[in-house]
C-alpha cells in the first residue's frame, strides 16, 4: 500500500498549483488526475483565457512557476466599469494603486503546462494519472483510497485527502454536505475578437439587462469576450453568422474599442452558484470549484481557489515543519476559520452584484447609479474596490506576499 502525508485528488490549474506549492515542505504528496496532461504545443487564435488578480500572480511567482507563464501574459492596467444605458462608471488604474498592474491575462493553456513542467521537478511528489478514485473511507488516523491506475487497481493510504476535482466534484458529492446552490438562468458565452483600436492593458465589465459583458486584453491586440445572456438567447446567439454575431456584440459593447473583427468559434458555459457551507471535513480539504462554483462577474473564481492553495499550503507547511500531522482536526482548524471567511465574503459578493445589476426596476437602476459614481469619485471607496480586484484585501497568505513558506523573502 502506497502512504502519503497528503494526496490531492484533481491534477488542474488549482490540485497541480497546490502540489507545486508543497514541493518543498518535506511532506510525501501524491496527485490523482483522470485525464491526461497531454497541452497543446501551440497557441490557438481562440483560447480560454483567466483574468487573474495581482494576488494570485504573486502566488505563482512564489511557487516559481510564473517566469514560464509571464511571456503570454497580458497586464491588466486599468479597468472600466459601466451600466449600459446608464450614466453611471467606474474607473480603476494601476498607477493610483501603485502597483504594476492590478492583475494579468494569460491563457490556461500557458498555466497548465508551466504547472506541469515545475511538477516534474518535484521530489517529493508521485504523480497518478490516469488514474480514478473509486472509493474513500476515513479513518481516525487516515484516509484509506481505492484507485484504478492505468486499468491496475492500487490502494493508498493518506493522512490528509484534498478534493481539487472540480465543480462536479465525485468526492463532494459522495458526502452529506449542506451545499448552497442554484442556478442563474444565464449562460456565459465565450469568444476572441479583434478590435481595429485595441487599448493596451484596458479592461471592461460592462453591466447590461442580461447580466455582465466583459471584454479582457489579450496579447497581439485580442480581447477575450465572456458574454453573459439569458439562457433562452444561447442557442441564437450561438447560430448567428459571425459577422451578425459581431453586429450584435458591437450594439451591446459599443465603439470604445473601434470596430470589432475577426470572431473566434463561440462556446456556452450554463452559469450556476455552489457553495460549500463546510469545505473542512475529518481529514478532508475541499479546494476551488470543488468547493465554490461562482459567477463570473468580476472575475473572482479561480483567484479564489488559488488563495484557497496559498492558504491550506501555509498551514500544511507550518504542520510539517513542527513534526505535527496534516490532517489533525487542530491543523485543519486554523484552515477552516479563514478560508471559511474569505469564501463566504466573496460568494456572496459575486452572487449579489450578479442579481444586481440585472432587474431593470427604477429604484434599483438608480441606486445602481449613485453607487458606481461614488466610488468613482470618492478614492478611498475606488481603493477599497480595487484592493478586492486584486485580491489583497483582508489577511493575506504568506505566498500572496512575497513570503516562502518558511517566512523568508523571496
Amino acid at each position: 500500500m502506497y502512504q502519503y502525508d497528503v494526496t490531492i485528488v484533481g491534477g488542474g490549474l488549482v490540485g497541480g498549483s497546490l502540489a507545486c506549492a508543497l514541493a518543498n515542505t518535506g511532506l510525501r504528496v501524491a496527485l490523482i488526475e483522470a485525464l491526461s496532461q497531454q497541452s497543446r504545443a501551440r497557441p490557438s487564435y481562440d483560447e480560454r483565457v483567466i483574468a487573474l488578480s495581482l494576488g494570485s500572480q504573486r502566488i505563482f511567482e512564489a511557487i516559481g512557476v510564473w517566469p514560464e507563464m509571464a511571456p503570454e501574459a497580458e497586464p491588466i492596467l486599468k479597468v472600466r466599469v459601466s451600466d449600459r444605458g446608464h450614466c453611471a462608471f467606474t474607473r480603476l488604474d494601476h498607477a493610483e494603486e501603485g502597483v504594476e498592474a492590478l492583475g494579468y491575462v494569460i491563457p490556461a493553456r500557458a498555466m497548465g503546462a508551466a504547472i506541469q513542467t515545475a511538477l516534474k521537478y518535484a521530489g517529493n511528489l508521485e504523480i497518478f494519472c490516469p488514474a480514478q478514485l473509486l472509493t474513500h473511507r476515513v479513518r481516525s488516523d487516515g484516509v484509506e483510497l481505492n484507485l484504478l491506475a492505468d486499468g491496475e487497481p492500487v490502494s493508498v493510504q493518506t493522512r490528509l485527502l484534498v478534493a481539487a476535482d472540480g465543480g462536479q466534484s465525485g468526492i463532494r458529492d459522495g458526502l452529506d454536505l449542506r451545499v448552497k446552490e442554484h442556478a442563474y438562468g444565464q449562460d456565459a458565452i465565450i469568444t476572441t475578437v479583434t478590435p481595429d483600436r485595441p487599448l493596451r492593458g484596458v479592461a471592461f465589465e460592462r453591466f447590461t439587462d442580461t447580466g455582465p459583458l466583459a471584454m479582457l486584453p489579450m496579447t497581439a491586440g485580442r480581447y477575450s469576450v465572456v458574454w453573459t445572456c439569458r439562457d433562452s438567447e444561447t442557442s441564437d446567439l450561438l447560430m448567428l453568422s459571425d459577422q451578425d454575431f459581431l453586429d450584435r456584440l458591437q450594439t451591446r459593447f459599443g465603439f470604445r474599442l473601434g470596430r470589432l473583427g475577426q470572431v473566434a468559434p463561440r462556446r456556452a458555459y450554463p452559469l450556476k452558484f455552489v457553495l460549500t457551507r463546510d469545505s473542512v471535513q475529518d481529514r478532508l480539504v475541499m479546494i476551488g470549484n470543488s468547493a465554490h462554483t461562482l459567477h463570473p462577474v468580476a472575475g473572482q473564481g479561480f483567484n479564489l481557489g488559488l488563495r484557497d492553495v496559498a492558504g491550506l499550503a501555509e498551514v500544511l507547511a507550518d504542520c510539517a515543519a513542527a513534526g505535527g500531522d496534516p490532517g489533525a482536526t487542530e491543523t485543519l482548524a486554523g484552515y477552516r476559520r479563514w478560508r471559511g471567511r474569505d469564501q463566504m465574503a466573496t460568494a456572496g459578493m459575486t452572487d449579489a452584484l450578479a442579481r444586481l445589476f440585472v432587474p431593470d426596476w427604477t429604484p434599483l437602476i438608480m441606486a445602481r447609479v449613485a453607487g458606481m459614481l461614488a466610488v468613482d469619485l470618492i478614492p478611498p471607496a475606488r481603493h477599497l474596490l480595487a484592493r478586492r480586484f486584486m485580491g489583497l484585501d483582508g489577511r493575506q497568505p504568506r505566498l500572496a506576499c512575497g513570503l516562502s513558506l518558511d517566512g523568508g523573502r523571496l
